[in-house]
């Protein structure tokens, strides 16, 4: 349009320009002599006018073929945004189609969760991911830690800790804080007392126990008994293993330079509860797996029995229903060679997964299905440790 203004207005300047010339012709008089020129200027400026006329027809000619083919492009691009509305509209229809299946493989993947499976295989153990020594530093080499597995509203980010105060073997209170760093520097510690000698009856007796339900899990003092207690009433409740379960020395976690004493009864915890694994004469001292009920009083559900023999273990923890058992390789490495699937009672002794160690012996650990990690105790460090699932 800016070239179409300018071939006009250089058309009315020209127009202008002979009709000045055309003027002065019909005043002149002078014989004749100077008409034939002017009349030949006359005849230029109407063919350079006639030229501008040519040349704005063309431009307005191809401005219109332009605009007919801007025109063609703009419907063609309708069209195409018409069309590609549609694709839109079909793709998001296929996207929330998508995702309304992912939703469901979603719920269903929370539903075997929830039902001891979906984790895959275990296939390695990062770490340590925390090491330290606790307010209590050297002091005492036994011990246990760890959070409640299934804590009450408000009570997620607790962390408990025993020590065996009494010879390395016994226990008798329980100190809960709001923090992992709370519970290591023992900043703002809650102490709940099971009592206030120890040892004695119901105290805890060696370092394996778990926190499930505001409520402590151990093996009682001097008996085959697990012990319950609670710490919102301070009250303990019992359940007795067979009688030829082995306490007090009897079947504890070893391997050949030492013995963990008074490791009989381990306990663990995973995605559906409370687990006490334990041996006894009648299975050879082989390995026990017994499913706690967390009723009050405690009482024993499902039993499962193993190849493993107890002595040549030095831990044991659970994952989605299947028992784990490690062994002691050197001072630098523990190794999970072992397992026994609840499910389908499969054994194994082939995994060779390593755990690598910061100290010699490893007096607890226990798996928190929360996290997915290992709480460890060792030689008086705590620890804790990232399980690797396919």
């Amino acid at each position: 349009m800016t070239e179409i203004d300018r071939l006009v207005l250089g058309l009315q300047h020209r127009i202008w320009q002979l009709l000045d010339n055309v003027s002065m012709l019909e005043k002149e008089d002078n014989g004749n002599l100077y008409a034939a020129v002017s009349l030949r200027i006359i005849e230029l400026e109407l063919a350079e006018i006639q030229d501008l006329l040519d040349k704005l027809n063309r431009t307005t000619n191809n401005y219109q073929l332009l605009s007919g083919q801007t025109a063609a492009e703009l419907q063609d691009i309708e069209e195409t945004t018409v069309e590609l509305e549609k694709f839109d509209h079909t793709q998001v229809m296929v996207k929330e189609r998508e995702n309304q299946r992912v939703q469901k493989d979603l719920e269903r993947c929370k539903d075997v969760l929830n039902s001891h499976y979906g984790l895959g295989r275990m296939v390695n153990v990062s770490g340590p991911r925390t090491y330290s020594l606790t307010v209590y530093e050297t002091s005492y080499t036994f011990g246990a830690w760890g959070r409640d597995a299934k804590p009450a509203p408000g009570d997620e980010n607790k962390y408990w800790l025993v020590v065996l105060s009494s010879s390395n073997l016994y226990g008798n209170f329980i100190r809960q804080c709001s923090s992992m760093s709370a519970i290591i520097f023992g900043i703002g510690p809650t102490d709940t007392y099971i009592s206030s000698s120890n040892p004695t009856t119901n105290t805890i007796q060696g370092p394996n126990m778990v926190m499930y339900s505001n409520a402590l899990y151990y093996n009682c003092y001097n008996t085959y008994s697990v012990c319950q207690f609670n710490l919102t009433t301070s009250s303990v409740s019992t359940v007795a293993l067979p009688n030829d379960a082995g306490f007090n020395d009897k079947f504890p976690f070893a391997h050949l330079g030492t013995t963990y004493t008074y490791t009989d009864m381990d306990f663990a915890t995973d995605e559906s509860g409370v687990y006490v694994i334990y041996a006894t004469t009648s299975n050879f001292g082989n390995v026990m797996i017994s499913k706690i009920e967390t009723s009050n009083p405690p009482v024993l559900n499902l039993t499962w029995s193993t190849s493993l023999h107890k002595r040549t273990v030095t831990n044991t923890f659970m994952v989605c229903g299947v028992l784990y058992a490690t062994r002691y390789l050197d001072k630098e490495t523990e190794e999970i060679f072992y397992s026994y699937d609840t499910k389908t009672n499969e054994e194994r002794y082939d995994l060779r997964i390593h755990i690598k160690k910061m100290q010699t012996n490893i007096q607890f650990l226990n798996y928190d299905p929360r996290d997915h990690l290992l709480y460890v105790y060792s030689d008086a460090y705590v620890l804790t440790y990232e399980l690797i699932f396919q």
